[in-house]
């Protein structure tokens, strides 16, 4: 792909939208220093705080703040970059918008920060979203995973790879002029043995990237039952807060309570709703009819059963109506009036657990449940916060890859499959992009950035 940078200047509030103590317009293009001295009558010095008055076009002044100035290419988006640091209200924020937009600048898109720092290459793609995800992160392992990758670790990795399969492509190919003698040189030269490691070490780069999904998105958690089985007494106990309405009267929770958690960094997205049954209110009707669509977009459902009783009749009919191949575990809650221990078991194909929301016993157990749900194994520490594009890069790099390992004696064909292996890994970092890739990535950053 031709990086092309564009040439024109453009501006926006930086900081979060709202009240603050500080607020920053950003400004990138060609040329800043006259910029700078229309909008503050001063010549800034490179990489120094300048104390300055912001003025309008009749040279009445908007704010006093601070000015910087980052010449080219020593900025982080590779052009002149200016900064004008003011107070953080609203209005005087987009009073300075209005005069760096009438001095010529335009309003930046989202994520075009980033993205002239992409085409400037003062980041490569996977940095870029980077960015994006340290700024998202909902996790304080999430946000060390982002700046892991905003600082390069994932782009070296990736490129250690690439140049171990440019060498094997070299190997491989360079016998194409020598057919008769081709069997024996990549013999003699340990090309499969090289395939092999290459494999490897794709495969252990693909489970740390399914780790960072976990990490990223999180999993959607969606608590179900019948009345009464202690949904919002467990939606509480993982929140570790009174969040829901707990009482005796079946019919309480009319709508979802949505609480967000953590578990070893990991972000749940815990979901309580209306219990499942049978009845002529309706406005309960239209809490159990938002319970099932909820449970169609969970990545895992909680079914909960009381523990005296165990799984009646209707909990069964509630297991048949889930979507199949839902994920389940199954929650025997109560086991405190029950009078049993905390115990874990498989049956039909999902855990059950036995526990008590009340008491906190066993809940252990299911967060150990969910964790393994999740394919979570590690603490973080060398996990890469990926996206789904960049798994299905590491997917399609690794069968292409097994191809070429199969095709090894018809040497025409492993080469195609090496080729198309380097072309998939360099997807992550941004070296084959196509435009409208590059579009959908960055307008899912915020503006400012």
């Amino acid at each position: 792909m031709e990086k092309r940078p564009p040439s024109d200047v453009i501006a926006a509030v930086a900081t979060a939208p709202g009240r603050g103590g500080i607020g920053v317009v950003r400004i990138s293009g060609p040329q800043l220093k006259a910029f700078a001295e229309q909008l503050s009558g001063k010549q800034p010095q490179p990489r120094l705080a300048t104390l300055a008055d912001f003025c309008g076009s009749a040279g009445q002044v908007i704010d006093q703040g601070l000015l910087l100035y980052f010449p080219a290419p020593h900025s982080f988006t590779g052009e002149d970059v200016l900064e004008l640091q003011g107070h953080g209200g609203p209005v005087v924020m987009q009073m300075l918008l209005t005069r760096c937009l009438e001095l010529g600048a335009r309003l930046a898109e989202p994520g075009e920060f980033s993205r002239r720092a992409f085409l400037n290459e003062k980041l490569d793609l996977a940095q870029a979203e980077a960015v994006a995800d340290l700024i998202d992160a909902s996790t304080t392992a999430a946000a060390r995973s982002a700046l892991r990758s905003l600082t390069g670790e994932f782009s070296r990795t990736v490129h250690g790879l690439v140049e171990r399969l440019i060498e094997l492509r070299i190997l491989v190919e360079a016998t194409l002029d020598f057919p008769d003698e081709e069997i024996d040189v990549l013999r003699d030269t340990d090309a499969a043995l090289r395939l092999v490691r290459l494999s490897h070490d794709l495969a252990e780069l693909r489970t740390r990237a399914k780790q960072g999904r976990v990490l990223r998105t999180g999993l959607s958690v969606v608590l179900a039952g019948l009345p009464n089985a202690g949904k919002s007494s467990l939606l509480n106990c993982l929140a570790g807060e009174e969040r829901a309405i707990v009482t005796d009267i079946a019919g309480t929770t009319r709508d979802a309570v949505r609480e967000t958690i953590q578990i070893e960094g990991i972000p749940l997205h815990i979901i309580d709703t209306a219990g499942l049954r049978e009845t002529d209110d309706a406005v309960e009707r239209i809490g159990i009819e938002r319970t099932w669509r909820e449970i169609e977009q969970a990545d895992v459902v909680v079914q909960i059963v009381d523990a005296r009783s165990g799984v009646t009749p209707a909990d069964k009919n509630i297991a048949l109506r889930l979507p199949l191949g839902e994920r389940r575990i199954v929650v025997h809650n109560k086991c405190d009036l029950a009078h049993r221990q905390q115990q874990r078991w498989e049956e039909d194909g999902s855990a059950h657990l036995l526990l008590s929301a009340k008491t906190g016993e066993g809940m252990v157990l299911l967060h150990d449940e969910l964790l393994r749900i999740a394919g979570w194994q590690g603490h973080g520490e060398d996990v890469i916060l990926a996206r789904e594009r960049h798994l299905s890069a590491l997917e399609d790099a690794q069968q292409r890859l097994a191809f070429a390992a199969a095709q090894l004696q018809q040497i025409e064909l492993s080469a195609e499959e090496l080729r198309l292996a380097q072309e998939a890994l360099s997807r992550i970092t941004g070296e084959f992009s196509a435009d409208d890739l590059l579009g959908e990535i960055f307008s899912r950053f915020c503006i400012g950035k």
